[in-house]
């Protein structure tokens, strides 16, 4: 019998944890890779790199933009992705 079928409140399963935490690290892989072009020292890549990091980072769902900066840490890449809440 399932938790919630007992009465307890649900918590996230283990299916749902491992989806997002594969979102998480796809985001900051991507980030990683357009970043990466910055290294190249071709004009044009910088400018398609540019392009593409910033709209990587408009795309980053909120939900997932601190553990999405985990992966960066860990990366070891520059950007970092600022969270929608307010103080």
């Amino acid at each position: 019998m399932s938790a919630h079928a007992r009465g307890h409140p649900s918590r996230p399963c283990a299916h749902s944890k491992v989806q997002r935490w594969q979102r998480s690290r796809t985001w900051a892989r991507l980030i990683r890779e357009a970043e990466a072009l910055w290294h190249v020292d071709v004009r044009e890549l910088h400018r398609l790199a540019a392009l593409e990091l910033s709209q990587l980072l408009e795309e980053v769902p909120p939900g997932l933009r601190p553990r999405v900066n985990r992966w960066l840490e860990g990366y070891h890449v520059h950007t970092r992705l600022e969270s929608d809440t307010k103080p």
